[in-house]
């Protein structure tokens, strides 16, 4: 009796060896290539400062979440702001203006009054904050 082997049926590809070099490929990608856009010079951000004493001296212009303004203190309207803090410049040349924002205000709101003062000359210019607790 002579027995025959069974056809055995063409073996499909497999799709193994082309995962593995695809996984290579992405690999090889990511090593080489660059993540994200880099500037052409050296950049280093600035270090927090939360949780230390706030400066002493200078003028503290608070923002409310509604937009109202005060300076020291006192009312003021967005366009006296100007003419105070010239002022305050004329008797502080070094004058240090902390901003004191509500937390709903947006900072989109508060940075032109950052602008203003650089412009108006105000050299030192710092954002009060409450650093979140740990709990």
């Amino acid at each position: 009796m002579k027995l025959s082997r069974p056809v055995r049926a063409a073996q499909s590809e497999t799709i193994i060896a082309l995962i593995d070099v695809v996984f290579f490929l992405l690999v090889f990608f990511m090593l080489i290539g660059r993540m994200d856009a880099t500037a052409p010079f050296e950049v280093r951000p600035p270090m927090a400062q939360s949780g230390r004493d706030m400066p002493a001296g200078g003028v503290t212009l608070a923002v409310a979440a509604n937009g109202s303004l005060a300076l020291d203190g006192d009312e003021i309207s967005t366009q006296d702001l100007a003419t105070a803090l010239t002022s305050q410049l004329t008797q502080q040349p070094d004058l240090r203006l902390r901003i004191n924002a509500h937390r709903a205000t947006e900072l989109r709101h508060v940075l032109p009054y950052v602008t203003q003062a650089e412009q108006l000359g105000v050299r030192d210019v710092v954002l009060v904050v409450t650093p979140e607790r740990d709990e």
